[in-house]
């Protein structure tokens, strides 16, 4: 059962996005002023960006991050299209992909296999920069504690740390994770 907390998130999100909000690909219709109305963007995660992901020739992790919006922008800049770092109609239509709007039912595993790649590359001894993060889903302290974990996120085995995240992930969904959850 959704908790109103949770539901208030979807309908934010849905309200943002224009269309469902999935972890296999978001599409958002008027992204941007200048873009038509029913135009698709690309922004979020999945098959439709490892197309884009790969036809900008960078790794193709299926993640629209920082290095995905670096890339597009070059990309605009390049062809002479507005730079705002979307991929909108114009850009997939100069770089020959198509948007994908097939929602597809992602398993909570797969989602979190997701977000940990994005956040550590996977590694379960990761500690971010600033040493505030750690582990494979980079926890807080307070996040970690919140889920019953005690210690250090980084030194509990990366089982225990699967378990906790999907603990997380069941209580608030993605939005833990605010970049590499979307």
């Amino acid at each position: 059962m959704p908790t109103i907390e949770r539901l208030t998130w979807l309908r934010a999100a849905l309200a943002v996005v224009c269309l469902s909000c999935c972890f296999a690909v978001v599409v958002a219709g008027e992204a941007t002023a200048r873009e038509s109305k029913g135009a698709k963007v690309v922004h979020a995660a999945g098959s439709t960006v490892k197309a884009l992901q790969k036809a900008l020739g960078i790794p193709a992790d299926g993640i629209y991050g920082p290095q995905t919006r670096r890339a597009v922008r070059r990309f605009q800049r390049s062809r002479g299209l507005t730079v705002d770092g979307l991929a909108g109609p114009q850009t997939l239509q100069a770089l020959g992909v198509k948007a994908s709007t097939t929602r597809r039912p992602r398993s909570a595993s797969a989602v979190l296999a997701r977000i940990a790649q994005c956040e550590s590359g996977g590694n379960p001894r990761a500690v971010s920069a600033n040493r505030r993060y750690f582990g494979k889903y980079q926890f807080s302290k307070a996040t970690w504690r919140s889920v019953g974990g005690s210690g250090n996120p980084a030194k509990a085995s990366e089982a225990e740390q699967d378990r906790r995240a999907l603990i997380l992930y069941r209580r608030a969904g993605a939005t833990p994770w605010p970049h590499c959850g979307r």
